[in-house]
């Protein structure tokens, strides 16, 4: 199982948008995924709401697609905030991860998805090399939520086919190839 991952509880982020926009690439891939937005939960408390998170969708996922947005040169607190306060054995351990940062700016997250990247392996989380920064991501998606930017798209479908073929993950239509850096 795939989940993406929205990593802020902004409401009605361009996170959110970003992490739609790869799970509708992935459909026309053939590879079901599921969102899971923080927009609405509480990571603060180890509850019953929490634990069910964490059975139902972080437990079963073998691989995550992180889309995290800049905050302080950084990634979310609420994104380290649901690291820390789950069980990290069973839930992290052995898993396979992309990383997508967003941002307003020219860098387009890239020192927070650096620090995002030594968190994860720190909880022995593989993570694919291809990180992949949106920059002024407030002028690559349309008022709709769509991405318009060709070039952003381009880098997105190449990033998903490499962590695809990485991870060896199977497309249900059999409808992706090896990416042009592997052939």
């Amino acid at each position: 199982m795939i989940t993406i991952i929205s990593g802020t509880n902004r409401k009605e982020s361009n996170t959110l948008k970003i992490a739609r926009e790869y799970q509708q690439i992935l459909e026309v891939k053939g590879i079901e995924t599921g969102i899971l937005s923080l927009e609405d939960m509480d990571v603060l408390h180890y509850n019953a709401a929490f634990e069910k998170i964490e059975n139902e969708v972080l437990i079963p996922s073998t691989h995550l697609i992180i889309i995290s947005p800049e905050y302080n040169g950084s990634f979310p607190g609420v994104l380290k905030m649901l690291i820390d306060n789950s069980r990290s054995h069973e839930i992290w351990f052995h898993k396979k991860a992309l990383l997508t940062g967003v941002a307003t700016g020219r860098a387009g997250n890239l020192r927070g998805m650096d620090h995002l990247a030594d968190v994860l392996n720190y909880i022995k989380i593989t993570v694919h090399p291809n990180k992949l920064p949106i920059s002024v991501v407030d002028s690559v998606v349309g008022s709709d939520g769509k991405i318009i930017d060709a070039n952003t798209l381009r880098a997105i479908n190449q990033q998903l086919d490499e962590f695809i073929f990485w991870g060896a993950l199977e497309p249900q239509n059999n409808s992706v190839e090896k990416p042009e850096s592997v052939n």
